[in-house]
Protein backbone atom coordinates (compact mmCIF):
# COMPACT_ATOMS: atom_id res chain seq x y z
CA UNK A 1 0.00 0.00 0.00
CA UNK A 2 2.67 2.55 0.58
CA UNK A 3 4.46 1.97 -2.60
CA UNK A 4 0.86 3.30 -4.11
CA UNK A 5 0.81 6.17 -1.83
CA UNK A 6 4.36 7.09 -2.84
CA UNK A 7 3.10 6.78 -6.78
CA UNK A 8 0.63 8.44 -6.16
CA UNK A 9 2.25 11.46 -4.42
CA UNK A 10 4.64 11.37 -7.18
CA UNK A 11 2.30 11.15 -9.66
CA UNK A 12 0.48 14.85 -7.99
CA UNK A 13 3.31 16.34 -7.32
CA UNK A 14 3.92 15.94 -11.39
CA UNK A 15 0.71 16.93 -12.31
CA UNK A 16 1.29 20.04 -10.18
CA UNK A 17 4.23 21.14 -11.46
CA UNK A 18 3.08 21.01 -14.99
CA UNK A 19 -0.33 22.55 -14.03
CA UNK A 20 1.84 25.18 -12.32
CA UNK A 21 4.10 25.59 -15.09
CA UNK A 22 1.00 26.07 -17.61
CA UNK A 23 -0.34 28.79 -15.55
CA UNK A 24 2.61 30.62 -16.38
CA UNK A 25 2.73 29.03 -19.84
CA UNK A 26 0.63 28.00 -22.34
CA UNK A 27 -2.33 27.96 -20.66
CA UNK A 28 -1.97 31.80 -18.80
CA UNK A 29 -5.72 33.50 -20.45
CA UNK A 30 -7.37 30.06 -19.97
CA UNK A 31 -7.15 30.01 -16.21
CA UNK A 32 -7.95 34.03 -16.13
CA UNK A 33 -10.99 33.15 -17.64
CA UNK A 34 -11.85 30.93 -14.29
CA UNK A 35 -10.56 34.13 -11.92
CA UNK A 36 -14.49 34.81 -10.29
CA UNK A 37 -15.07 38.82 -10.75
CA UNK A 38 -15.16 39.26 -7.24
CA UNK A 39 -11.65 38.81 -6.76
CA UNK A 40 -10.26 42.12 -5.70
CA UNK A 41 -7.09 41.36 -7.72
CA UNK A 42 -6.13 41.20 -11.34
CA UNK A 43 -6.70 37.75 -12.72
CA UNK A 44 -3.67 37.95 -14.58
CA UNK A 45 -1.50 38.54 -10.93
CA UNK A 46 -4.14 35.86 -9.30
CA UNK A 47 -2.94 33.08 -12.39
CA UNK A 48 0.66 33.78 -11.73
CA UNK A 49 0.78 33.65 -8.04
CA UNK A 50 -1.50 30.41 -8.30
CA UNK A 51 0.96 29.02 -10.67
CA UNK A 52 4.16 29.67 -8.32
CA UNK A 53 2.17 28.08 -5.62
CA UNK A 54 0.72 25.26 -7.48
CA UNK A 55 5.05 24.54 -8.85
CA UNK A 56 6.14 25.26 -5.21
CA UNK A 57 3.78 22.71 -3.89
CA UNK A 58 4.62 20.63 -6.90
CA UNK A 59 8.29 20.22 -5.87
CA UNK A 60 7.44 19.73 -2.75
CA UNK A 61 5.40 16.53 -3.49
CA UNK A 62 8.51 15.04 -5.71
CA UNK A 63 11.11 16.77 -3.57
CA UNK A 64 10.16 16.79 0.38
CA UNK A 65 9.31 13.38 1.68
CA UNK A 66 10.45 14.05 5.20
CA UNK A 67 7.66 17.05 5.30
CA UNK A 68 5.03 15.24 3.30
CA UNK A 69 2.15 15.02 5.82
CA UNK A 70 2.31 18.67 5.92
CA UNK A 71 2.12 19.35 1.87
CA UNK A 72 -0.37 16.90 2.23
CA UNK A 73 -2.40 19.22 4.36
CA UNK A 74 -1.26 22.52 2.47
CA UNK A 75 -2.33 20.97 -1.25
CA UNK A 76 -5.44 19.69 0.15
CA UNK A 77 -5.64 23.44 1.30
CA UNK A 78 -4.68 24.91 -2.21
CA UNK A 79 -7.38 23.05 -3.84
CA UNK A 80 -9.76 23.71 -1.29
CA UNK A 81 -8.72 27.54 -2.04
CA UNK A 82 -9.33 27.89 -5.77
CA UNK A 83 -12.35 25.69 -5.77
CA UNK A 84 -14.39 29.26 -6.48
CA UNK A 85 -12.67 29.75 -9.38
CA UNK A 86 -14.46 26.24 -10.51
CA UNK A 87 -17.65 27.36 -9.15
CA UNK A 88 -17.24 30.72 -10.79
CA UNK A 89 -16.49 28.73 -14.41
CA UNK A 90 -19.87 26.76 -13.55
CA UNK A 91 -22.38 29.50 -12.42
CA UNK A 92 -20.91 32.02 -15.28
CA UNK A 93 -21.19 29.49 -18.03
CA UNK A 94 -17.23 30.11 -18.88
CA UNK A 95 -15.42 27.99 -21.38
CA UNK A 96 -12.01 27.55 -20.82
CA UNK A 97 -10.10 23.94 -21.58
CA UNK A 98 -12.80 22.13 -23.60
CA UNK A 99 -15.42 22.79 -20.50
CA UNK A 100 -18.08 24.09 -23.08
CA UNK A 101 -20.98 23.27 -21.09
CA UNK A 102 -22.77 23.31 -18.24
CA UNK A 103 -22.57 19.60 -17.99
CA UNK A 104 -18.94 19.74 -18.55
CA UNK A 105 -18.21 22.10 -16.07
CA UNK A 106 -20.50 20.48 -13.08
CA UNK A 107 -18.63 17.08 -13.49
CA UNK A 108 -15.83 19.02 -13.09
CA UNK A 109 -16.92 20.19 -9.80
CA UNK A 110 -17.25 16.75 -8.90
CA UNK A 111 -13.35 16.15 -9.32
CA UNK A 112 -12.17 18.67 -7.14
CA UNK A 113 -12.91 16.83 -3.41
CA UNK A 114 -10.96 13.89 -4.86
CA UNK A 115 -8.36 16.02 -5.51
CA UNK A 116 -8.29 17.31 -2.01
CA UNK A 117 -8.79 13.16 -0.98
CA UNK A 118 -5.80 12.53 -3.22
CA UNK A 119 -3.42 14.91 -1.81
CA UNK A 120 -4.42 13.87 2.12
CA UNK A 121 -4.55 9.75 0.76
CA UNK A 122 -1.16 9.82 -0.87
CA UNK A 123 1.02 11.58 1.59
CA UNK A 124 -0.46 10.24 4.26
CA UNK A 125 -2.14 13.30 6.08
CA UNK A 126 -5.17 11.77 6.51
CA UNK A 127 -3.87 8.55 8.36
CA UNK A 128 -2.04 11.45 10.36
CA UNK A 129 -4.85 13.30 11.25
CA UNK A 130 -6.56 10.25 12.39
CA UNK A 131 -3.59 8.56 14.64
CA UNK A 132 -3.54 12.34 16.12
CA UNK A 133 -7.11 12.30 17.10
CA UNK A 134 -7.08 8.73 18.28
CA UNK A 135 -4.37 9.68 20.98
Amino acid sequence: MQLLRNATQLLLGAALTYAGITHLTTNRQEFQAQVPNWVPLSADFVVIASGIVEIALGLSLLLLWKYRTQVGFLTAAFFIAIFPGNISQYVNGIDAFGLDTDRARAIRLLFQPLLVIWALWSTGAWRSYRAKRSK
